[in-house]
């Protein structure tokens, strides 16, 4: 934002603290309205016919909006992506532990990306790796949505799953 002596516009529309406008004055009256407040002139919008500039507190209107960031800040929340990898010749018992792993994950929070990567003449069976990852979808349903059905990505196909929140279990 531009503030105070770095306005260079000849005339601009003045706002008063309290929100009312003082009319349309030359740069150095407006500056002189700002110095007898003991407050900064501040150009808020800088592209109208006259530009406006609004009398403020500046030190004290850019900590509330340092005080709004850390605030949105707080609220977000990051999602991690976790990568739970199997074959498409996976026994049952490797199985139940990836699917274990990729339970724990989701109930953690985290997205999980089930993939498989097909190796050798494999690859021609595609239909035993997406049942595999049907299956991994179909296991893990009370806990997780599909967000990505098996897709094939060069020589892996991978599944998305993301993690239920109490607002879509209601």
């Amino acid at each position: 934002m531009i503030v105070n002596e770095k306005i260079r516009a000849r005339e601009v529309r003045v706002i008063s603290v309290g929100g009312e406008q003082l009319g349309v004055k030359n740069r150095a009256e407006a500056l002189r309205l700002a110095e007898q407040a003991h407050l900064d002139l501040v150009l808020v919008s800088p592209n109208a016919k006259p530009p406006v500039a609004r009398i403020m507190d500046y030190g004290k209107y850019r900590f509330e909006l340092q005080k709004k960031d850390r605030e949105a800040r707080k609220k977000q929340k990051t999602v991690s992506i976790k990568e739970v990898r199997l074959s498409p010749t996976i026994e049952k018992n490797d199985f139940d532990t990836k699917l274990k792993n990729a339970r724990k994950f989701l109930e953690k929070g985290a997205k999980v990306k089930v993939s498989i990567r097909f190796r050798g003449r494999a690859i021609t069976h595609k239909e035993i790796g997406r049942d595999v990852l049907e299956k991994m979808a179909q296991a893990t349903q009370d806990v997780a949505t599909v967000i990505t059905h098996p897709k094939m990505d060069g020589r892996s196909m991978f599944l998305m799953l993301a993690p239920i929140t109490d607002k879509k279990k209601k």
